[in-house]
């Protein structure tokens, strides 16, 4: 699978489709979820290109999520909703759900490497979307207290 092809704009569409549908779900309204829609979307897509040209599972997940969280701090910002919101919704795309689905199963089949096997993994890409999202949010705050001080 190429980068830039028509698979990777379909899977950009679904992406921006559902978060667009969660954002609603979760009390989101009017144009606002348009933004956080795109952020799910280009989460979704930056991991594909990501993962393309580095050929690393985990620092595609970082790359997305360094850039999506930055998307979303200026997002935010610009549109007067909270930054969480659109950190949220942005980088639902990432999280590891079939990780946690095919654990379990192997743990109820009784297959005890295959079940620690996926939950290594699953624990290692959902501390890797945390440590971007404390590695953006770390330095724009010490951006906006620096900005602040002069």
């Amino acid at each position: 699978m190429r980068p830039f092809d028509t698979l990777t704009l379909m899977q950009f569409m679904w992406a921006f489709l559902s978060i667009i549908g969660f954002s609603i779900r979760t009390n989101l309204r009017g144009w606002r979820v348009l933004f956080t829609g795109l952020g799910g979307g280009l989460a979704w897509a930056l991991y594909l290109i990501i993962l393309y040209y580095s050929n690393s599972l985990l620092f595609s997940i970082f790359g997305a999520t360094l850039l999506v969280c930055i998307y979303s701090e200026l997002t935010a910002r610009r549109i007067g909703i909270p930054v969480s919101v659109v950190v949220i919704c942005s980088i639902i795309p990432l999280v590891p759900g079939s990780g946690l689905y095919y654990c379990m199963r192997a743990y109820l089949a009784g297959d005890m490497a295959e079940a620690s096997l996926w939950i290594t993994k699953t624990l290692m890409i959902a501390g890797t979307i945390a440590i971007g999202i404390a590695v953006v949010s770390s330095v724009t705050n010490l951006v906006n207290r620096v900005l602040n001080r002069f």
